[in-house]
């Protein structure tokens, strides 16, 4: 599976009002280019392992991969409450940060120049808030908190497509709301909802110390193997059709 390498975004993310240090983990395919490219928004966690994964996976099926670091200016302990507050108020540095990543790889010679936007967690939040900036021309929400006013958010987006667990006590509801607002909408999506599956169930490992673990799993958090190939089969056909089969000049 490719390797990721470290790359300087700060260049493009400060001039624009983003971080004023600001690195990503870039994941070039194997094999000869160009590829599309797809932009990671990370969970709260942070850039982690977890996360790295998720790059090398999309960067097997075929995608010029990066993820932004959004803790890179301060570290996690500075970032994490005005990153989250970004990602539900639509507003903050991170947008900056999330579109300097889309412009490297925009600007990298072996991109085709049609670029998606993946998040989990937090980042699915972002992912949904980016989808109707009017620069992704795809993006994939996994248990991402909906946008407040949607109307204003998500009426002219590009395509969706997101993934929910029914057992994700904090989003009750989530997956249905964004059905409805995007039919509303007539925005092309593909929205479904794990009834057994809980929040972050598209990770591979449990998060936390193992003795929390148990009690992670009766609080409807953790990896849920059945959903994930489910989804992750469903975002690889949807970015297959609206970024494999999209070619800009």
């Amino acid at each position: 599976m490719p390797d990721p390498v470290s790359v300087t975004l700060t260049h493009l993310s400060a001039p624009v009002g983003g971080s004023q240090r600001l690195t990503g983990h870039l994941v070039r395919p194997d094999g000869p280019g160009p590829w599309p490219g797809v932009v990671v928004a990370h969970e709260v966690l942070g850039a982690n392992d977890e996360m790295l994964r998720q790059a090398r996976r999309l960067a097997g099926a075929g995608y010029l991969t990066l993820m932004p670091d959004l803790y890179a200016d301060g570290g996690k302990r500075r970032c994490l409450i005005p990153t989250m507050r970004a990602a539900l108020s639509g507003h903050g540095r991170a947008y900056q940060d999330i579109a300097a990543a889309r412009a490297h790889l925009v600007g990298d010679p072996d991109c085709t120049g049609a670029v998606g936007i993946i998040g989990f967690c937090m980042g699915g939040s972002f992912a949904l808030m980016a989808a109707g900036s009017g620069i992704f021309d795809a993006a994939s929400a996994n248990y991402g908190q909906p946008p407040k006013d949607m109307d204003k958010a998500l009426a002219d987006a590009c395509p969706i497509v997101a993934s929910y667990g029914g057992r994700d006590r904090q989003l009750k509801g989530a997956a249905a709301r964004l059905d409805s607002a995007l039919d509303r909408f007539g925005v092309l999506h593909d929205v479904k909802e794990y009834p057994q599956a809980g929040h972050a169930f598209l990770n591979d490992t449990q998060f936390g110390p193992r003795p929390v673990h148990p009690l992670l799993r009766v609080a409807g958090i953790g990896p849920d193997p059945e959903a994930a190939a489910d989804a992750w089969q469903r975002i690889e056909a949807f970015f297959e059709t609206h970024l494999k089969h999209t070619t800009k000049g």
